[in-house]
């Protein structure tokens, strides 16, 4: 059984840059005082109005607001599957990173943790990073960033995953989960697997967990 954690600061804006100008702003602007001639020629509902211009602005924002956290992680798993690191990358954030973690308990101290520029190089880095212990024997987990992405990254067809679950665990085994402490209000998306030999009655289950946090200008995937 194994889950992977994957502790993305995601920097992706999903809002309308232009939002910093509400409908309220736009109201109590001051208007211009109308001539004597405007006043006659224009009657309140040929005044040029910014009712429709506020209308699609709204309707933009809304549809940006509506981006779900689902599709962003969507988007995130399939990066992954196709070794886009660079792709990758433009989620990262520029000063907190990204987080690996090999099972569901988060080493907030020993965890290996990349900045933006050192994950856009990291399918090609053969450094060998110490990324924790195996679960059970205690044994070191020394390995390269693609011998780790094969045993707990990547290390099953998570874009097609069985099951996907949204602040739900699928993936219960003995490893102490504190996702929770460690990211409070955050939301966990889990792509899991059952398993997939019956003699081992689903002991053989396997999870990518993705955590994301929503804030009011960002989308943040930690």
């Amino acid at each position: 059984m194994k889950t992977s954690f994957l502790g993305f600061f995601l920097a992706l804006a999903i809002l309308l840059t232009g939002c910093t100008q509400t409908e309220t702003e736009l109201v109590e602007q001051e208007p211009t005082a109308p001539s004597e001639q405007e006043e006659t020629d224009q009657t309140p509902e040929e005044k040029p109005g910014d009712e429709s211009e506020i209308d699609s602005v709204t309707d933009e924002e809304t549809e940006k607001q509506n981006l779900s956290l689902e599709e962003t992680s969507d988007t995130i798993v399939q990066l992954l599957k196709d070794h886009k690191m660079k792709e990758l990358a433009e989620f990262v954030h520029p000063t907190d990173g990204v987080r690996f973690s090999p099972y569901g308990y988060i080493d907030v101290e020993n965890d290996q943790v990349f900045s933006v520029e050192e994950v856009k190089q990291l399918w090609e880095d053969e450094t060998v990073y110490h990324w924790g212990q195996h679960d059970g024997s205690g044994e070191p987990i020394d390995m390269t960033f693609l011998q780790y992405y094969e045993r707990f990254v990547y290390d099953q067809d998570y874009v097609n995953a069985e099951e996907i679950a949204v602040n739900e665990r699928l993936g219960q085994g003995n490893t102490l989960d504190n996702t929770e402490e460690v990211y409070p209000n955050a939301t966990v998306v889990e792509y899991h697997f059952s398993g997939f030999e019956a003699q081992y009655e689903g002991m053989d289950w396997r999870s990518l967990r993705l955590v994301l946090k929503d804030d009011i200008f960002t989308c943040l995937l930690f």
